[in-house]
């Protein structure tokens, strides 16, 4: 199994929920682990695991704030991306654009 350390940050949509998944409450002291890196820094981690890898996530304070505030985000991204894809259309002009598509009924050539 491959194993990747991994900031937070960096983590795509769906790794992020599965962290959310896994730790819903929160990560304890149980669920940390601790290591040097080759820097011989002590890097704190929890894990998240897929099919075929093992992701030590970084823990920070700011983990644990994105963690509680997981839901909230995504929320307010989603109503970001809708508002992009949503546009107004004013009804007189959409009624006014379909009249004319099917006038083609008043065309001589029409049968």
């Amino acid at each position: 199994m491959l194993r990747k350390l991994v900031d937070y940050k960096k983590l795509d949509h769906e790794l992020a929920a599965l962290l959310i998944e896994t730790y819903p409450d929160g990560y304890g002291d149980d669920d940390i682990i601790t290591f040097r890196n080759a820097h011989g820094e002590i890097i704190e981690a929890v894990e998240i695991q897929t099919n075929d890898t093992l992701y030590l996530v970084k823990i920070s304070k700011s983990l644990a704030d994105f963690i509680s505030n997981f839901e909230d985000n995504i929320e307010k991204e989603l109503e970001i991306k809708e508002e992009a894809v949503l546009e107004e259309v004013d009804a007189q002009e959409l009624e006014a654009e379909f009249n004319s598509d099917n006038e083609s009924e008043d065309d001589p050539d029409f049968e």
